[in-house]
């Protein structure tokens, strides 16, 4: 098995001083349920090299079990530190793509070209999808073979309004990934604020929030 996981290279939240990126328990949690199935995982991102890390995915308090192993594993910094560049990747020889969350991805893969087209292929090749918290927001401009967005029609979830109105940022964030998803025409769905939701439809997956990582995870290679 080959996983594809592309995480955000932008840094900056909006207007504010703060910076942001992607969230560590996101992509620990992931890489190891990936990693100890003994997936091969790949590593990309916009910009290549070392992805920003949100710091508020550092603090005490957001420590998960994925986490301090990561902290302690010499190997897994290594590759988070040296991503491929995302134009450069290509779809051929992968199982399944992932990506994790963190504000960052509001800013860029939102956007960017690359990831569109990369999604654009998986969906095509019925390749699974998975996408937690913010990184739904990688659907934004997605179209699936019939001209329609890829998540239309498809039940999804994302980090929810309410979630984006206690962590206090609606007003500071380009969207809202539940508006996005709604007007993309995805049947959205979610559970409690802060608790593990994942959602299947097809290839696709999609998980709520960071307590969804592990759980979207190991979804994701059930369909492998």
């Amino acid at each position: 098995m080959k996983i594809l996981i592309v995480l955000t290279s932008h840094d900056k939240l909006g207007d504010t001083d703060n910076k942001t990126g992607f969230w560590l328990e996101e992509f620990a949690a992931p890489y190891y349920v990936f990693k100890d199935a003994g997936a091969q995982v790949t590593l990309a991102s916009p910009k290549g090299g070392q992805p920003p890390l949100d710091p508020s995915s550092d603090t005490e308090d957001a420590q998960t079990e994925a986490t301090k192993r990561f902290k302690a594993d010499k190997a897994a910094q290594s590759d988070l530190a040296h991503t491929a560049v995302l134009s450069t990747v290509s779809t051929d020889g992968f199982d399944a793509i992932f990506y994790p969350g963190g504000h960052g991805p509001l800013w860029d893969l939102a956007e960017d070209a690359d990831s569109i087209k990369l999604i654009e292929a998986f969906a095509a090749s019925d390749r699974p999808i998975g996408a937690v918290c913010h990184a739904p927001a990688a659907f934004k401009h997605t179209k699936g073979a019939d001209g329609k967005p890829v998540v239309s029609g498809k039940t999804v979830t994302g980090f929810t309004n309410s979630e984006e109105e206690s962590a206090g940022l609606s007003k500071v964030v380009p969207f809202l990934v539940e508006d996005i998803l709604k007007a993309n025409g995805g049947n959205y769905e979610k559970g409690a604020d802060w608790a593990s939701f994942v959602v299947i439809d097809g290839k696709l997956v999609t998980g709520q929030n960071p307590a969804s990582s592990a759980e979207a995870a190991r979804k994701l290679l059930h369909l492998l």
